[in-house]
């Protein structure tokens, strides 16, 4: 598949992130029993539908090797085949970040 994945925080979420050193999810991540993530491609997609409007996000660059069994590829929008991480995001996972308006 690919390499990297990635995941759209509020800046609130990053700092939570860097403070307890694991994410647990967002409410939604939450409701839904697992983190959502996207692929590079799936990401402007994913920016349109969920924070469209939204400013100080940060995105969270996650090599798929750190994430082992607890990642796994499942249909969502379309049927494409979306990253989904059933356990915590750790920071030591995390290999880069961007944000403010290089996610706009």
């Amino acid at each position: 598949m690919t390499e990297l994945v990635y995941k759209i925080l509020t800046r609130q979420q990053w700092e939570k992130l860097q403070k307890t050193r694991e994410f647990a999810g967002s409410p939604d991540d939450l409701r839904d029993g697992f983190v959502h993530l996207s692929t590079l491609e799936q990401l402007p997609g994913t920016l349109a539908k969920h924070f469209a409007g939204q400013t100080d996000l940060v995105l969270v660059e996650v090599r798929v090797r750190a994430l082992g069994s607890a990642l796994r590829w499942e249909p969502s929008r379309g049927g494409a085949l979306f990253p989904h991480l059933y356990g915590v995001l750790r920071l030591a996972d995390v290999q880069m970040t961007s944000q403010g308006d290089a996610l706009g």
